[in-house]
């Protein structure tokens, strides 16, 4: 699977980042990567327990992996792109235009699967706690996701996050910025046999989720740093948003 990861020029040449990025503070940002890989060593059965997925399960999940990298080999609006306005509805009924947010600064704008995604609520988890270090640069994050409103106000009030997450309910947006698949009917039957139901979450007749993808937006509504991968355990790290928002200034 090929991913799609653009900087600027200009940042790429003058930064070079680690998995942490230190602050005027001393403090660092925290990183997903790490986390991943806690989650992962941990998740690996213990000898003579069988693993959760099944060879032919695995062999389901990496035929849709392939077919979705070989449809999409470059996800996601480019860098210098006008990002696409748009205004959907928070998790709590309040209708958020991109446009509007942009005229209080930068956007940082991430899609993500569901609650339902263990990769995506690490990569959530490790933005909230990032930031303090985002708002430094007048930036703040805003979420969208094809779940319902009321699956994200109970994902907002369980982990806490004071950022909007918007509902795409007719996938328009996610259609725009280039990253809106449709699940495999074969891979939906094997997420169902491990009690994993997107239509729970999306709404009846919705298998349908955005690549996951994360866009640094300006003032002006230009795209000036982007990620996006058909490997859903690919995210961009606070790091590197930092390091945008930090050749904005």
């Amino acid at each position: 699977m090929k991913t799609t990861h653009t900087l600027t020029g200009l940042l790429l040449s003058a930064l070079a980042f680690s998995p942490l990025a230190t602050l005027a503070d001393d403090t660092t940002l925290p990183s997903y990567g790490e986390q991943r890989q806690q989650y992962t060593d941990k998740s690996k059965p213990d000898a003579g327990k069988s693993a959760r997925f099944s060879d032919e399960d695995r062999a389901t999940m990496k035929s849709s992996a392939d077919k979705l990298a070989r449809a999409l080999p470059e996800p996601g609006l480019k860098v210098g792109t006008k990002a696409p306005d748009f205004t959907l509805t928070n998790a709590f009924g309040k209708a958020i235009t991109l446009s509007s947010e942009l005229n209080k600064g930068p956007v940082i704008l991430v899609f993500y699967r569901g609650a339902w995604c263990p990769f995506c609520n690490m990569h959530l988890h490790v933005l909230h706690e990032s930031l303090p270090a985002f708002k430094q640069h007048g930036a703040q994050l805003i979420a969208v996701t094809p779940q319902t409103p009321d699956k994200s106000a109970a994902q907002i009030t369980r982990d806490n996050y004071p950022f909007e997450v918007l509902s795409d309910l007719d996938s328009a947006v996610m259609k725009a910025y280039q990253l809106y698949y449709e699940l495999d009917p074969e891979l939906v039957k094997v997420y169902r046999m491990h009690n994993l139901d997107v239509e729970a979450f999306n709404g009846p007749g919705r298998n349908v989720l955005p690549i996951p993808g994360t866009f640094i937006i300006d003032s002006k509504g230009i795209i000036r740093g982007m990620h996006a991968d058909t490997d859903y355990k690919e995210r961009m790290e606070p790091a590197e948003i930092l390091g945008v928002l930090q050749m904005l200034q």
